[in-house]
Parts: C-alpha cells; structure tokens; sequence
C-alpha cells in the first residue's frame, strides 16, 4: 500500500496544499516550524482519524478559519481508495470514502496502515505507562476492528463510573447504579485484556532478533505485558476496591492502568537502563512494529519519519535505513547530509519554506 497523493486546505499553516508522492522515499526538507510535520500529520489523520500529537479537530485547522479538508488518494493491493476528511471548530469530523459517507470512524481502520516514528517515541521506554498503553491502543485500533470497539465502550463506561463515583457523596442513592457499571466495565476490559496480551505476545516474537541486531548481539530485549488486572479477576478487583475507589472518587482497577516492561539481559530498562539503551529498545519496537503489520496485514505500512534521523547516531541510523528501502516511506528533516552520508537513495524531495511546498530534483 502507498499513499499517492494528498491536499490540504486550511490545515495549521497551509491555506492550500497539493502534493504527489512516489511509492518509495520522500523527503521533506527545511527549517524548523515551516510546516514538516503538519505534512505527516494530515497522512496520520486520514489513516487514523486522530492526530498522532492528540490535537483536537479546533487545533488543527488553520488560525482564523472555521473549517479544514484533507483529501488523501492510496493505493491498496492496485486498488484506488479516496479519503475525505472534514474537520469542523464546533462538530464532529465528516469522512468519506471514495465519495461515501461513513458513520462510524472504525470504517476507516484498515484501509491505509500506518507506523508513526517522532523523536518523542524515543522516550516511550522511560515515559509513564500512559505513554505506552497509547502505543498499543494506537497500533490496535489500526489492525483490529473489535479493539476499537471495546476500547470505545470501555472508556465510555470508565467515564461514567468515574463521574457517578464523584457524585455519590452528593447523591448515596446512585451507589445501587454502581454494579450495572461494574459489570459493563469488567465485560469490555476483559476483551481489551485479552487483545493487549496478544498483541505484545506477537510483538514479541518480532522484536528480539531486531533488537539483538541492532544491539550487535549483546543485548537480548523482551516486552512483557503488564496487565492491572488479569482478565478473570477484573471483577472481584472491582469488588475489592469499590471502597477505596469511592474513597478516591476515581476507578483504581482495569486495563487503563496496564503497562509495558522491556527487559534486556534481565534488566528492567525502564528504571534501570541507559539512554543509549532505551532509544535502541524504542528504535527496535518501531521496526517491530512494522513487520507485525506485514505479518496481519499481508502489506507493509506506509513509514512516516519525523526527523528522527537527526536523534539517532550513524550506526542507528543506518540500520533504520537499511531496514526502510522497501517500503513507501514520508521522512522530514532540516537537511540532506545524513542520506548523502549513508548512499541512501532518494526517489522525491520537497522543500518546505513557510507552507510553502517545492519539489526539487
């Protein structure tokens, strides 16, 4: 799958925009706050309905405007596929795909993969857990539709159990409501549970031999997942705690509070590894990450770099590049020295001053 073209209009600092991509490396060029990553952003919303930076919809369109359209043509198994998007200040987000309104965004999922790769997700190993449940929440949504749906409903749930749980201090009587929430949250956790542990099974397997590459075969890298909770005993959780959660007027038990480990040689890298360490493990889960797309999917992902060449020293960075050649590729940067550098071929390049797009030779 590739993505074959894009437009914007009114979209951050692009009052119009039109762009056609070759199915393998483009480059985006130029200084700082030009408009780079506003670029792989709009592809990252098209695939996903969200932005990769958790804007909402008001923040992205262009200053002064009401409204913002992204139109994104891919192409999928040689089958053409346009995607609309219609962001509005004020209501929800319009999609269409190939001229069809669709009412639901987990219709989208699916049709264009994507792997996101900024220099932010080089500090997903040291960040909190919230940064990573947001890596697996973002990857599932895009290869299985019955995540996205328990995901959905079990946030939905969480949202207000939380707000009856601030409430009963005021209103007592709601507390017999409490159990018809407890079971539709211990119903959707379990299956996010469920679909949490495969998943970082599978990623798993993947990420050990890339990892013990990378690292020169010193290291030996394993993700474990860190449930709050396991899946049958969700419920007695719950029970178990109602006291302390009404006491706390929050919800202190579930897959919302679940966790990643990366562990090399035995060691807990979150807590006890070096820098160097954890941006070699954050480095392999991309990587990883894009052959379990193959491996579902039967196609690779289309690869959105965000100047991530400029945090990585030579040896990653040739090892990400050697890993990419195959694969439709969006990479931004302020120059070209490190492609020249590494005898990376370069099929398109762009130069962006200002929101202002140039192809060169």
């Amino acid at each position: 799958m590739f993505v074959e073209s894009i437009e914007l209009k009114n979209y951050r600092n692009y009052g119009s925009l039109s762009m056609v991509f070759d199915p393998g490396t483009n480059v985006l060029y130029g200084d700082n706050a030009q408009g780079k990553t506003n670029v792989l952003e709009a592809v990252y919303v098209c695939a996903t309905t969200k932005s990769h930076r958790g804007s909402k919809d008001k923040e992205i369109i262009r200053f002064a405007e009401d409204e913002s359209h992204i139109k994104m043509n891919i192409r999928k198994d040689n089958v053409p596929y346009r995607i609309d998007m219609h962001l509005k200040k004020n209501k929800t987000k319009g999609i269409a795909i190939n001229g069809v309104p669709i009412r639901r965004a987990s219709e989208l999922f699916g049709i264009v993969n994507v792997v996101f790769f900024s220099p932010e997700d080089l500090n997903i190993i040291k960040n909190g857990p919230a940064e990573r449940r947001r890596f697996v929440d973002l990857e599932l949504c895009q290869l299985n539709r019955l995540y996205v749906h328990a995901l959905v409903q079990y946030n939905r749930t969480l949202t207000q159990r939380n707000k009856l749980l601030k409430e009963l201090p005021f209103k007592p009587e709601l507390l017999e409501t409490l159990d018809i929430w407890d079971m539709q949250l211990v119903s959707f956790g379990r299956e996010l549970i469920r679909y949490r542990r495969e998943f970082a099974g599978e990623l798993n397997e993947m990420i050990r031999d890339i990892h013990r590459q990378l690292s020169g075969g010193r290291e030996e890298l394993v993700i474990c997942y860190e449930p709050n909770t396991e899946e049958e005993a969700f419920e007695t959780a719950l029970k178990r705690g109602r006291e302390a959660d009404i006491r706390q007027k929050t919800t202190l038990s579930g897959p919302h509070r679940d966790d990643l480990s990366f562990s090399v040689n035995g060691v807990d890298i979150r807590r006890f590894g070096s820098q160097g360490q954890q941006r070699t493990a954050a480095l392999s889960l991309k990587l990883a990450e894009i052959e379990l797309v193959k491996k579902i999917v039967k196609d690779y992902p289309v690869l959105l770099l965000d100047d991530v060449l400029s945090e990585l020293d030579s040896g990653r960075q040739q090892h990400l590049l050697s890993g990419i050649r195959h694969i439709q590729t969006i990479i931004t940067c302020t120059g070209l020295d490190d492609f020249v550098a590494h005898a990376f071929h370069i099929d398109r390049v762009f130069r962006i001053v200002n929101g202002t797009v140039k192809e060169e030779e």
